[in-house]
């Protein structure tokens, strides 16, 4: 059969609106979202104040890191991504912080010098000189965070204290037990009473009378420092010597 012209017409805009319409129908496919920007590497710090101390005198170490997800330092184990912590080496110590996340490892280092330690000063007999002797030589033991175990580092501490004390017979003296304010107040009663008794065992270990110590906890109600951070809550988790006359 011929097709007339209008009949030619209709046709070609019948298939002009369907393929028009089928075209609108068809979704459109999102684009992949680009890809995610690399993490950025690690970046560290690590300083030691003072850098030189005598034997038995303490060093604060100062860390900081950016980006990492993981931080130690050799010595210390894991740490905080930033912050500080007092150390007492025995020798002259090199400090090895590592940071790493997943794009890669960032190292630092700080070297501690530690100098024979100059002869102690003359005994002296008067009783408030003994005093100033005492608080002079006898040096206090940190603990960690909610902990009451003494560490290696303040066994040598304590065996400087020993010396001191085998040459200073006569002298007793109290351990008092102090916590920072973090937990109640029952709570840091019994924790200081704890870090106190370990203080003590330690002497005991280390063949000073337990005759001549007596223990006393005031958990958090004494702070040494009165700022809430680490570095302020680090000064009062101790073991402190007091003369006793």
């Amino acid at each position: 059969m011929k097709l007339t012209r209008s009949q030619w017409i209709r046709i070609i805009v019948a298939l002009a609106v369907v393929l028009a319409v089928s075209a609108c129908g068809k979704k459109k496919v999102a684009s992949a979202p680009p890809p995610p920007a690399p993490a950025l590497a690690p970046t560290a710090s690590l300083t030691a104040n003072p850098n030189t101390i005598h034997a038995g005198q303490a060093s604060t170490l100062t860390w900081k890191t950016d980006y990492a997800t993981d931080v130690t330092i050799d010595q210390l184990g894991k740490v905080d991504p930033s912050g500080s912590r007092e150390v007492i080496p025995a020798e002259s110590t090199t400090y090895h912080l590592v940071a790493k996340n997943d794009s890669g490892t960032q190292e630092a280092t700080a070297r501690i010098t530690v100098m024979e330690a100059p002869p102690p000063p003359p005994q002296q007999t008067s009783n408030g000189t003994d005093g100033q002797l005492f608080s002079e030589n006898m040096k206090d033991v940190f603990y960690d965070y909610d902990s009451y175990d003494v560490s290696a580092q303040y066994q040598q501490v304590l065996q400087a204290d020993v010396r001191f004390l085998r040459q200073h017979q006569s002298m007793k003296f109290t351990i008092e037990g102090h916590c920072d304010e973090r937990g109640s107040t029952e709570y840091n009663l019994a924790l200081g009473d704890n870090r106190a008794n370990a203080a003590k065992q330690a002497l005991v270990q280390l063949g000073i009378s337990p005759d001549r110590m007596r223990t006393i906890s005031y958990g958090k109600e004494k702070p040494f420092c009165t700022e809430s951070n680490e570095s302020c809550w680090q000064q009062n988790r101790r073991a402190h010597f007091v003369y006793q006359k």
